[in-house]
C-alpha cells in the first residue's frame, strides 16, 4: 500500500508535469500570436490607410482607423492599373505557366529520383545552380536568343532568316516546358526528394503485375505525390503572380497588360492621372503616393490570401512530406 509520503511525491510530480505543460502551451500561444501579428499587422495598416481621405494621412491623431472613410482611392487605383483586364490576364497566364512548370518539373524530378543516366550528378548540379543563380544574369542571352530565334537552323531553312518571338507568350512557355522558367530548379529538387522517399518495392510490384513505366508513374507514383505537386503549383502561381523580371521581358505587350507591371508603373502614372492637364503632370505628395501604392499591393495580395485559405491543408501536408532523404 502507498504511504502518505508516496502520495505526496506522486501529487507533486503530477503538479510539476501539469505546470510545465501549461507553461509550454502559454509560451507557444504567445509565440504564435506574435508571429501572426507580425504577418497580419502590415495588411491591417494598409487596409486602414486605403480607406482614409487624403486629409487623414497628415493628421497625427489618426493611427489606424480613418476619421473620414472613402472608397474613391480604390477607384483611382483600378483606373490606373487597367483593372480588371490586367488582373484577368495575370490570372490566366499564371495558371498556364504554373501548369506547364508542374508537368515538366514532375517528370524531371521523377527521372532524377528513379533512373541512372550519364552525367546524372552534373545535371543535378545544374539544377542546384538554377536555384542559386538569379535569372537576371541570363537576361542578355535570353534577349539575344529569342530576338533572333533560330532553333537548330530550322527557322532560317524555311523562313530565310531568324524570327523575333520576344514579346509573345511563346518564349516563356518554351522555357517552362524545358524547366528553365522561374524557380524551376526548386520544384525539381522538391519533387526529386519526395520521389526518393517512396519505397521502390511499390514500383517493382507494379512491374510484376504487368504495368509499364508510364503506367506505373501515372497510376502509382502521381496519386501519392499530389500534396507535393500542389505545393509546387502554389509556389509557381504566387511567384508568377508577382513576377516582374519575366513579365517585362516576355509577357507585357501593348495589347496585354499584367497587374504586376501595372503596379510597378503606378507611381509614374499618378502625376498625369490627377493632373487637370495631361500634358502638365503635377508633383504628388509622398503620403498620397504611398497610400495608392499600398492599395495596389493590397489588391495584389487578396487573391493570394484567398488561394492559400482554400489550400492551406494540402500545402502544410506537402511541406511535412517533402524533405532531404539521402
Amino acid at each position: 500500500m502507498k504511504t502518505k509520503t508516496d502520495k505526496r511525491k506522486f501529487n507533486s510530480y503530477n503538479f510539476k508535469r501539469r505546470a510545465s505543460r501549461i507553461t509550454v502551451s502559454v509560451l507557444r500561444a504567445l509565440l504564435l500570436f506574435g508571429l501572426g501579428f507580425m504577418i497580419i499587422q502590415p495588411m491591417l495598416t494598409r487596409l486602414g490607410t486605403s480607406l482614409m481621405e487624403e486629409r487623414d494621412l497628415y493628421d497625427s491623431t489618426i493611427v489606424l482607423l480613418p476619421r473620414h472613410v472613402t472608397l474613391d482611392n480604390f477607384v483611382h487605383v483600378f483606373n490606373m492599373t487597367n483593372f480588371p483586364t490586367s488582373m484577368i490576364n495575370t490570372l490566366w497566364i499564371s495558371l498556364l505557366v504554373s501548369v506547364l512548370q508542374v508537368i515538366s518539373c514532375t517528370l524531371v524530378g521523377y527521372g532524377f529520383a528513379r533512373y541512372s543516366f550519364p552525367l546524372k550528378k552534373l545535371w543535378f548540379g545544374c539544377v542546384v545552380a538554377m536555384i542559386i543563380i538569379p535569372p537576371q544574369t541570363m537576361s542578355t542571352s535570353l534577349y539575344v536568343f529569342f530576338s533572333n530565334f533560330d532553333l537548330l537552323g530550322l527557322v532560317s531553312l524555311f523562313n530565310g532568316k531568324p524570327i523575333n518571338i520576344k514579346g509573345s507568350l511563346l518564349p516563356y512557355a518554351m522555357m517552362c516546358m524545358t524547366c528553365m522558367g522561374l524557380k524551376d530548379g526548386l520544384y525539381i529538387y522538391m519533387l526529386r526528394q519526395y520521389f526518393r522517399g517512396i519505397p521502390k518495392s511499390l514500383e517493382e510490384a507494379a512491374y510484376v503485375d504487368g504495368c509499364n513505366t508510364m503506367h506505373t508513374f501515372v497510376r502509382i507514383m502521381l496519386p501519392d505525390a499530389v500534396p507535393t505537386i500542389m505545393s509546387c503549383f502554389l509556389f509557381s502561381f504566387v511567384w508568377q503572380w508577382t513576377d516582374l523580371f519575366y513579365t517585362r521581358n516576355f509577357l507585357v505587350t501593348p495589347t496585354r497588360s499584367l497587374y504586376s507591371h501595372e503596379l510597378s508603373t503606378l507611381a509614374s502614372k499618378m502625376s498625369r492621372y490627377f493632373s487637370a492637364d495631361a500634358s502638365k503632370p503635377i508633383i504628388m505628395p509622398a503620403g498620397r503616393s504611398q497610400q495608392l501604392i499600398s492599395i495596389g499591393v493590397l489588391i495584389c495580395c487578396i487573391p493570394l490570401i484567398i488561394l492559400y485559405a482554400f489550400t492551406q491543408k494540402t500545402f502544410v501536408t506537402s511541406i511535412m512530406m517533402t524533405g532531404s532523404k539521402e
